[in-house]
């Protein structure tokens, strides 16, 4: 019978490929993007290169992975710091060897407006947010071009994209840095096997937002928090960290073959609906 009548079925397999994950921890207990990704990539058989500045975060990460039987190890340090950036992926690559896909998911806020944030704090976040990203990239693409093949996902934000109804200007303008910053990779490199694309959470229900954003929504609780923000989502719900993950290993596996260059929106329909409450 004819091959053609009997296309492969979805090709999410990642075994023996290398993930480098910055920020594989969390903020706090629970399911942050980061780890979400770590597991679910090892899940579907890659190497898992769990990296975080807050070692027993990235330790707890890579534990969940060995006892479910996954591959993973635990990588310590700054991301945004050009000496500690190469020991991180010298010692990845003494590990597992090349790096088969980049995955950035750092990212700091403070939130104000522009009155309200300092020089120093902008200078701050963007060396996290945006800094870190060039280095990583830096450290990966040369090794994919002369393999002629990697991958690379940002993890950006919704409000890189749109105001959300409250002040959060160094964040928003440093994700939307990465958004750009990735589509300019994925037209540089399109020709040597190399795609890069953008996951574009919206209100994702994580332990970050217990510690930051939440009190914008509610002074009283997390969750009338939460439920302000679930009314924001079109959908009526915040989304998990499981819903980006997910979205994460589409597009790092061979389902995703011919995408490159492009946002991926994970955000219950907020982005094309949202209209600020008054």
């Amino acid at each position: 019978m004819n091959s053609i009548a009997h296309p492969p079925g979805l090709p999410t397999d990642l075994t023996g490929r290398t993930i480098f994950v910055s920020g594989g921890g969390s903020a706090g207990p629970g399911w942050s993007i980061g780890r979400a990704s770590c597991v679910t990539y090892a899940r579907l058989g890659a190497h898992v290169c769990v990296v975080d500045r807050d070692a027993a975060s990235a330790e707890e990460t890579t534990k969940i992975i060995r006892q479910e039987g996954g591959i993973a190890q635990t990588f310590v340090g700054d991301v945004s710091e050009e000496d500690e950036v190469k020991r991180l992926f010298s010692e990845a690559r003494n590990q597992f060897g090349p790096i088969d896909v980049l995955h950035h998911n750092v990212g700091i806020g403070k939130v104000g407006g522009p009155m309200e944030t300092s020089a120093e704090d902008f200078d701050r976040i963007h060396k996290v947010n945006v800094r870190s990203l060039l280095l990583a990239a830096q450290e990966v693409l040369p090794e994919m071009a002369s393999r002629g093949t990697g991958n690379i996902i940002a993890i950006s934000s919704v409000a890189g994209m749109r105001y959300l109804g409250y002040p959060h200007l160094a964040y928003s303008v440093t994700k939307a840095a990465n958004t750009q910053f990735i589509r300019m990779i994925a037209q540089q490199y399109a020709g040597q096997g190399i795609r890069a694309n953008t996951v574009v959470p919206g209100l994702i229900d994580t332990p970050r937002i217990a510690n930051t954003v939440a009190k914008m929504f509610s002074e009283n609780s997390l969750d009338e928090a939460r439920a302000a923000r679930d009314k924001q989502v079109p959908m009526g719900r915040s989304g998990t960290a499981w819903n980006v993950a997910h979205a994460c290993a589409f597009l790092v596996s061979d389902a995703a073959a011919y995408i490159t260059g492009t946002e991926l929106l994970v955000d219950g329909g907020l982005t094309g609906r949202y209209t600020q409450q008054n």
